[in-house]
């Protein structure tokens, strides 16, 4: 069987920036193969059309350059906001408002989007809203443990929560608490495949 649209690749990889001797952003081994649904739009095109028609125990490594993975670095996707966005009940939160927290956030047309804050001012807060690996050549090396159809519930998972890629702008409103939409863990399709954290942002 190989790796077509609806069926599910089962990877072990080793993705590295800069080069494929580079640094290593992540390594998945053959104890902790991880599942990816080819075809429903979730993944990096360019990871797809770079992995169709393997089948399994085909090796694989290539290239994925900055402008098919997450774009280029854009300086305009560096702000800066006033403190007074991160108040609750007039006091600034600390709890998120620290140097290299990411904080999801909505633009003035209420897309969800990540920031990273880079720099507190007196009265604002520099962030930066570029994806995290923006900027990177991404490389893939690996091997493909096994290729099978995707089940019904693979094919039509229940609603998630949707959020929107990372890209720049201004944005107004943190994401209030108790909102669990964007998850920020580093799951292996958080990474160059395709989302960023349990959901799918910032793919």
């Amino acid at each position: 069987m190989i790796i077509t649209k609806n069926n599910v690749a089962s990877l072990t990889y080793t993705l590295t920036i800069n080069n494929y001797d580079g640094q290593i952003i992540e390594t998945i081994g053959k104890d902790e193969a991880v599942e990816f649904l080819f075809g429903n739009g979730k993944l990096l095109p360019a990871f797809e059309q770079a992995l169709e028609g393997k089948q399994s125990g085909d090796n694989f490594r290539f290239q994925i350059p900055a402008s098919e993975a997450y774009g280029v670095f854009n300086s305009e996707a560096i702000v800066e906001l006033s403190q007074d966005i991160f108040k609750r009940d007039g006091e600034i939160n600390n709890e998120i408002l620290f140097i290299g927290n990411e904080i999801p956030m909505m633009d003035s047309h209420g897309k969800r989007m990540s920031g990273v804050v880079k720099e507190l001012k007196e009265t604002t807060v520099v962030m930066d809203f570029n994806h995290p690996m923006a900027g990177n050549d991404l490389y893939f090396k690996g091997i493909v443990a096994q290729v099978r159809v995707a089940s019904v519930e693979e094919l039509n998972p229940a609603q998630g929560c949707g959020c929107g890629s990372s890209d720049g702008g201004g944005c107004e409103t943190p994401k209030s608490e108790g909102d669990s939409c964007c998850s920020s863990d580093n799951s292996p399709e958080g990474h160059a495949p395709g989302g960023h954290g349990g959901c799918g942002c910032g793919a």
